[in-house]
């Protein structure tokens, strides 16, 4: 369809539910066709409603509005497709090769299907919509009322990619449970992210978790060492070890901290949907923490088109991005305790980090985002590395080295965990073994430096020596 009629926002509804009549009451396919297009008509006028009221900062209810018009819409249209799929099959000789022409749809009334004005590519669509929907009816309205929990834009392509994980939900439970079932679509943040960002970063004594959810995050941040501060949208009752109970917030109408110097850094998985960049940027813009961590999936590197989205990746790079290389384990819906499926999401925590000197996340326009590929299994047994200290980013080194030279000492307090190497108190580069080989990882006057693989925890641990050594100018004793 090309350049559909401009059509008024308030009158939508109304023609969603004429649409549908028409649909219902159908009894050939030119009046399939019909209600087709008017559901496209009214789906094209919804999306260029939505995308005005975001370009205005309209309120979310009215997003959410024409949001849900634009699903309804798309509901019928691909109710209609399967119709037409149907109809397009029927009126097909029987026993004619593929590809053959169409004869006119037996009950008489005229309409070919040829005349239905579809392309090859088009009564492939609808024949594979027609078959999603014969194996599951309701998979079309869960797949849209997913997006929606998710306040991700129900588009014809969203719906596209999200009817196969529709399918996957329903398999493992996800997707069969009722809207009130799902609830606030929580899905809390397995421990094996945790763990791995414990053992690489380090963060103020105080970090505010501002999508808390049941407390996954904050439960392990706590065990480590810090002091949390809790908040939501929703209120789940989630309180801290001081029984203080969360806050019950917008965190994108939450005020301005600014250079606050008590401010905490933060730590979340964040809600994605259609509120994740403005979520991100919010967070830069308003209250920039001096470190922030978000568990985010890796596409949040790419895109172009969404200002907030360029805000938190060009204007403000996070300092560095752990990818797992391995995918987390599934993160279940809140409540869910039937059958557990494989991720099939790559995913990272994106680390943005205040330059003090400059007074920006991009150290003045000097700053390339380190990316670092992490294998979350490695650090199973790895003990936190606990909260920073004043002097976090600077190693002490004494003025002139003894005669002997300084030592680093080596400590591993778990099996096979992380090996951790110290000057006096001060931790400076770790060893992670691996069945095969091992990684090792060197800071000083940085809270993290690269990943290098190594063959063994021997050639690990001379490296790192040699390296300190170089960095210092000061002799290692053996």
């Amino acid at each position: 369809m090309t350049g559909a009629p401009a059509i008024a926002d308030d009158t939508l509804p109304s023609l969603v539910k004429e649409a549908a009549a028409v649909l219902s009451r159908a009894t050939s396919a030119a009046e399939v066709l019909s209600a087709h297009d008017m559901a496209a008509t009214i789906y094209d006028a919804a999306k260029r409603a939505a995308r005005l009221a975001k370009a205005k900062r309209a309120h979310d209810e009215l997003i959410n509005a024409t949001y849900r018009v634009q699903a309804d819409s798309l509901e019928i249209e691909s109710l209609a497709k399967s119709r037409l799929a149907k109809e397009y099959d029927a009126a097909r000789p029987a026993g004619a090769e593929k590809g053959g022409r169409p004869k006119t749809v037996p009950d008489g009334n005229g309409f070919t299907a040829e005349e239905v004005g579809l392309t090859r590519k088009q009564v492939h669509e609808a024949r594979q919509m027609r078959d999603a929907i014969e194996h599951d009816p309701g998979i079309v309205r869960r797949a849209l009322d997913q997006m929606l929990a998710e306040r991700v834009e129900p588009t014809r392509a969203a719906l596209k990619r999200e009817l196969p994980r529709a399918n996957l939900r329903a398999a493992v439970g996800t997707d069969s449970a009722t809207a009130a079932e799902r609830g606030n679509n929580l899905y809390q943040t397995p421990p094996e992210a945790m763990r791995a960002l414990l053992s690489l970063t380090r963060f103020s004594p105080k970090v505010w978790e501002p999508a808390c959810g049941r407390g996954a995050i904050s439960r392990m941040l706590e065990d480590a060492g810090y002091e949390v501060e809790l908040s939501d949208l929703i209120d789940y009752g989630t309180a801290d070890r001081f029984g203080e109970v969360q806050r019950v917030e917008n965190f994108l109408a939450s005020a301005p901290r600014g250079e606050d110097p008590e401010r905490p850094d933060i730590v979340t998985n964040p809600p994605y949907g259609a509120d994740l960049n403005a979520f991100v940027a919010h967070a830069l813009r308003v209250h920039r923490p001096r470190r922030m961590a978000l568990l985010l999936n890796l596409n949040f590197l790419c895109g172009f088109d969404d200002p907030d989205r360029c805000f938190s990746m060009d204007e403000c790079p996070p300092k560095t991005v752990y990818i797992f290389t391995r995918r987390l384990p599934m993160m279940h819906r809140d409540g869910w305790d039937g059958p557990e499926a494989s991720s099939r999401m790559n995913t990272a925590w994106f680390v943005w980090e205040l330059d003090e000197a400059t007074g920006t996340y991009d150290a003045g326009g000097h700053r390339d985002t380190t990316i670092l590929r992490v294998d979350w299994k490695v650090f199973e047994n790895a003990k936190p590395c606990g909260p920073r200290g004043p002097d976090d980013n600077r190693v002490p080194v004494p003025a002139a080295a003894p005669p002997s030279g300084v030592s680093l000492s080596w400590e591993q307090l778990h099996d096979k965990g992380r090996i951790l190497a110290k000057l006096g108190s001060v931790e400076v580069a770790a060893v992670f073994p691996e069945e095969k080989g091992c990684t090792w990882s060197f800071w000083l006057g940085t809270v993290t430096g690269p990943h290098h693989k190594a063959k063994s925890v021997a050639i690990a641990k001379a490296a790192i020596t040699k390296l300190f050594a170089e960095r210092t100018g000061l002799a290692v004793a053996e």
